[in-house]
């Protein structure tokens, strides 16, 4: 059953939680299956060197289209506390701006990368034999990026509409149309690489096609002409708090860039291929906690902006149990089962050799992120950019880059993989200092108190 928006500040959490987070839940994991689906045909049906070419490609891409991601949390925030402060033509101005923002960033960040295509898979870590199968994927897919951008934008008002089901969908969708297509462009017709950017290409486009027509049909969120035009105001609030996620993906985008080069020099192609499987099944395997995360945004930016604390403190403490108890269990499935894991992907041994341990120690502190992927993402739903800022780049940003750029002086390969846990309990402790601060201070105040 869909949730309105005016359910968001009513129902009672728990079961509002479950009923945001289940679908969001769902939906990343049918795009993480997808992902893992598709290194999986292309690590079999290509090569192992295939999985290194994806690694390199796939965060240019996703760095470009997470502008629309970036600009659908930001401004899905600031609808969402529109929505609670019932103000619905500020809702429908910000979804118009995001549309137009979207559309137009993307376009010229994509014809950016259409001509300086080489450079940036050099600046990746496309080397050696990672170079070639690099190229063949990057081309066809970077026409993609704006239809991906849109999508990404669109899935996040879909949610903060209080329609998870309706975002799960826009997410099946394009795994459904991908890993199809996979079957046919690399199995059947041996298209190999340019076949793998084909199968993704026409997905995001098939996402994009949804997501549009959930717009014109099923929304709540009508839009007229009238509506598209630019606002300085909101465009600023809506860029203000965009800003933490695109820095985010920004950030990932240079460790991804640091993380390349050094696993080349101290392990060769490989390694960039065990990083890969490991990358994909980071997605795959904390799926229901990121589902929760996203369950989490739209409650919390609502009751916030309706000024009820107490049901924000109560989706903060019951947000991080539950996804803290998920990835307890993941962290054992992991621990138990690394090496059949990892023969599903491939089956070059020195990659099988050197993965299982290194999925160990990249996982060893997955238990404790729940505090701080939770604590990060309430900052951004209630409209603290800085905080949010801080936080959400703490983890890759003050944390993992430099441990990455220093450990594998000391500890070669080792000293990458076990920069992750350190990363995590470091992050995790900042994030939890400032929660509990915020708790006892901002939400301790009655529902009638001001901001």
């Amino acid at each position: 059953m869909a949730v309105s928006s005016e359910e968001l500040g009513t129902q009672d959490i728990k079961k509002l939680l479950v009923k945001q987070a289940v679908p969001a839940s769902i939906g990343i994991l049918f795009l993480s299956v997808n992902i893992l689906i598709d290194t999986i045909f292309v690590g079999q049906w290509i090569g192992s060197l295939a999985i290194a070419a994806v690694t390199v490609v796939l965060p240019i891409t996703f760095l470009i289209s997470s502008l629309g991601m970036a600009i659908g949390v930001g401004g899905g925030s600031v609808l969402s506390r529109a929505l609670g402060a019932k103000d619905h033509g500020k809702a429908k101005s910000t979804f118009a701006n995001q549309i137009m923002m979207t559309f137009a960033l993307s376009t010229v960040f994509c014809l950016l990368g259409i001509f300086f295509s080489e450079e940036m898979l050099l600046l990746f870590g496309a080397k050696g034999a990672i170079i070639q199968p690099a190229t063949e994927f990057f081309k066809p897919i970077i026409l993609s990026v704006p239809f991906l951008a849109l999508c990404m934008m669109g899935n996040n008002i879909i949610r903060a509409e209080g329609k998870p089901k309706f975002a799960m969908i826009a997410m099946i969708v394009p795994a459904f149309f991908n890993i199809a297509l996979d079957i046919v462009f690399i199995k059947v017709m041996n298209l190999g690489m340019t076949g793998a950017a084909y199968a993704t290409s026409i997905s995001y486009f098939m996402c994009f096609v949804f997501v549009l027509w959930f717009f014109l049909f099923k929304s709540e969120i009508k839009l007229k002409a009238v509506h598209f035009k630019f606002n300085y105001d909101i465009l600023k609030e809506i860029s203000t708090l965009s800003f933490v996620t695109f820095s985010r993906q920004g950030v990932i985008a240079i460790l991804s860039i640091i993380l390349n080069h050094t696993l080349y020099t101290y392990g060769g192609e490989h390694s960039i291929t065990v990083y890969g499987i490991i990358s994909r099944m980071l997605m795959f395997a904390l799926f229901p906690i990121l589902g929760i995360t996203q369950g989490f945004l739209p409650i919390a930016g609502y009751n916030y902006g309706a000024r009820n604390y107490d049901r924000v403190k109560e989706s903060i403490g019951i947000s991080i149990k539950y996804a803290a108890l998920l990835a307890s269990i993941i962290f054992i499935l992991i621990l138990l089962f690394a090496t059949p894991i990892v023969t599903i992907f491939t089956d070059d041994q020195t990659v099988l050799d050197e993965t299982p341990n290194a999925l160990r120690w990249v996982f060893a502190a997955s238990p404790i992120i729940a505090v701080q992927l939770i604590g990060s993402a309430y900052f951004q739903a209630v409209g603290k950019a800085r905080k949010a800022l801080l936080l959400t780049l703490s983890k890759q940003g003050f944390f993992l880059i430099p441990l990455v750029l220093i450990l594998p002086n000391f500890f070669g390969i080792f000293g990458v993989w076990v920069a992750f846990p350190i990363s995590d309990v470091l992050s995790t402790l900042l994030t939890a200092f400032f929660l509990k601060r915020e708790m006892n201070t901002t939400l301790i105040q009655s529902t009638d108190g001001l901001l």
